[in-house]
């Protein structure tokens, strides 16, 4: 599992610009800082390749003093931390890291993948859809960052994946709330909770099953125009609804 890790990073760095295995900056072999320095950088980036996390953060550790900004490694440096972080599941350092990168250096092709490698982060610290959603409103909002700073990159590509899938997983909470509230006879709140769903992620399966639910919940009321608009809305822009034709019926010819 750790070296599968490292390499699907290093696939993702060479995919997103000038920072792949092959061309990101190497250690100078002797720069102004001297060897030793370079000797344990090397050793700390082995390591990270090993997916021997702790030992890699260590040697890292031991070399940051000596990594101002203006080296070459400085930004890759950075980027290791954020990917240790990730792997030892210490997500919001994690994410610390990545934008870092990101604002200190957004011009830099590496910051869209920090950027979004920091998206994922927040999106592991939001498993299920039951629980609290702030984390992943938090990776959406990141994502959609990427996507809007860095248009035509890879990592922008893979952002708007990540956003499907968040909308599908915000929508299904709120599905699970409306039909929380409509279990208490709380039809007023259901209907609130299911208009915001639609209207937030009308693209996601669970439009058209919140549809179907406000339909059941002005029915319950005796709120008739309002179930016969839902059912207008649904038979428009939803027809392949299951049963539809038992959720609207039609009126019966002639009936006001």
């Amino acid at each position: 599992m750790p070296r599968f890790f490292s390499l699907l990073l290093l696939g993702l760095l060479a995919a997103c610009g000038r920072h792949s295995p092959g061309d990101l900056p190497r250690p100078d072999g002797g720069g102004p800082r001297g060897a030793d320095v370079d000797s344990v950088y090397s050793r700390a980036e082995r390591l990270f390749r090993q997916g021997k996390w702790t030992r890699s953060l260590e040697a890292f550790t031991q070399v940051a003093p000596a990594l101002g900004s203006e080296d070459p490694r400085y930004l890759r440096y950075r980027f290791y931390l954020g990917e240790i972080h990730y792997a030892r599941s210490e997500f919001l350092q994690a994410t610390r890291e990545f934008r870092r990168i990101a604002d200190e250096v957004p011009e830099d092709s590496l910051a869209p993948v920090a950027l979004y490698r920091a998206g994922m982060a927040y999106r592991e610290l939001w498993r299920k859809p039951q629980l609290d959603p702030s984390y992943g409103q938090t990776a959406l909002q990141v994502f959609a960052e990427v996507a809007g700073r860095y248009p035509g990159t890879v990592a922008a590509a893979r952002a708007q994946i990540q956003i499907q899938e968040l909308q599908e997983w915000s929508a299904e909470k709120e599905y699970r709330n409306a039909r929380y509230y409509l279990r208490y006879k709380a039809h007023h709140s259901a209907i609130l909770v299911l208009r915001d769903l639609v209207a937030n992620y009308p693209r996601t399966r669970w439009a058209p099953l919140a549809l179907v639910l406000m339909v059941e919940a002005y029915r319950s009321l005796g709120y008739e125009e309002d179930r016969e608009e839902t059912c207008e809305y649904i038979r428009t822009y939803h027809p392949d609804v299951k049963d539809l034709a038992k959720v609207c019926p039609l009126p019966a010819a002639g009936s006001p």
